[in-house]
């Protein structure tokens, strides 16, 4: 400290808005959003989530409109999720070329083109008969380099159904590079791959769940997401190992509860960094909102000013297209 009270009075910056304003440390940007979508195959109407309010299963009508919204509002990027008709153990609407996350895609860009980035979702649990995210065994475990094979073609499909990235969310060992490797064979070298890195067995994800309808029929996913109480260094070893299989930027899932990873990835990583505000986390807000107990805008604010604080420089989040008209 150059001084102390009563000379020094950190107050004399804080006194009005428009001071406040210019030395603000931390600023949102309509850019930095990334709206996550739902797309249901054989629906006639959006079905709204009840645990989300606001949210909805989008039909292909209902999907367009929402992204022309989000790109008109300035949103960064839109991130699609696929609920196919039927299901089956091995997801095999996943990678078919005219399954319901290939046609949301071809969908969507047709309405955007590049006015907004355009992803997908690259796992199995919307896709599998048991809500696992990959191969299951006889014994029914996730069968790891099994499920790699899935995730490889699965990503092939949606860069040619026009994906602008991929997002591999199945926390499989080695499922960047093998996911890579597939995309540069198959002439989508100019595909990025947003490799969700530290995604944690969380009890925050609930809500996305009856969005997508992915609950595990049986068990859980503790045997591949990692533990909440583990060490730090566990998320840092998955995110050097992403790096070196060549992830073009990486994700921390979920946000809020888990600030210190953000920000240790921010220090060590030379890509973008991604946080994904999960259902839960939106779903505490709008029903704390909804009866009385909180300022919804300033609660939706403050929360995603904390993740930016962080070093997060791409927030996923399901008012990406409301904060972006804010903003």
């Amino acid at each position: 400290m150059s001084a102390h009270y009563p000379v020094a009075r950190p107050r004399r910056l804080r006194r009005d808005p428009a001071l406040r304003r210019m030395v603000a440390g931390t600023r949102l940007h309509a850019a930095d959003l990334i709206l996550p979508m739902f797309a249901k195959e054989g629906i006639t109407e959006p079905q709204p989530v009840a645990s989300m309010p606001g949210v909805v299963q989008h039909t292909r009508d209902s999907l367009r409109k929402a992204a022309h919204d989000a790109a008109a509002a300035g949103v960064g990027g839109i991130i699609l999720f696929g609920i196919p008709a039927v299901k089956d153990a091995r997801g095999s609407a996943a990678d078919d070329p005219d399954g319901v996350l290939q046609v949301a895609l071809r969908d969507v860009v047709a309405e955007v083109g590049d006015s907004i980035v355009v992803m997908a979702d690259t796992c199995l649990d919307e896709f599998t008969d048991n809500g696992h995210c990959g191969i299951l065994t006889p014994s029914g475990d996730v069968d790891n380099d099994l499920t790699l094979e899935r995730y490889a073609s699965i990503a092939v499909a949606q860069a040619e159904a026009g994906s602008q990235m991929v997002a591999p969310s199945g926390m499989m060992d080695g499922q960047v590079g093998v996911i890579r490797a597939a995309l540069d064979a198959a002439g989508h070298g100019n595909v990025p791959i947003l490799a969700y890195t530290a995604k944690y067995a969380s009890a925050f994800y609930g809500p996305f769940r009856d969005a997508a309808e992915c609950a595990p029929q049986f068990g859980d996913r503790s045997t591949h997401q990692q533990d909440p109480a583990g060490p730090l260094e566990d998320a840092l070893r998955e995110l050097r190992l992403d790096l070196a299989e060549g992830a073009d930027a990486v994700m921390v899932k979920p946000a809020l509860a888990y600030l210190d990873v953000i920000a240790r990835f921010r220090a060590e990583a030379d890509v973008p960094v991604a946080a994904y505000q999960v259902s839960g986390e939106y779903a505490m807000i709008e029903a704390a909102a909804a009866n009385g107990w909180v300022d919804r805008e300033r609660m939706i604010m403050e929360s995603l000013v904390a993740i930016k604080r962080a070093g997060a420089d791409l927030i996923l989040t399901y008012w990406a297209t409301e904060v972006a008209r804010r903003l």
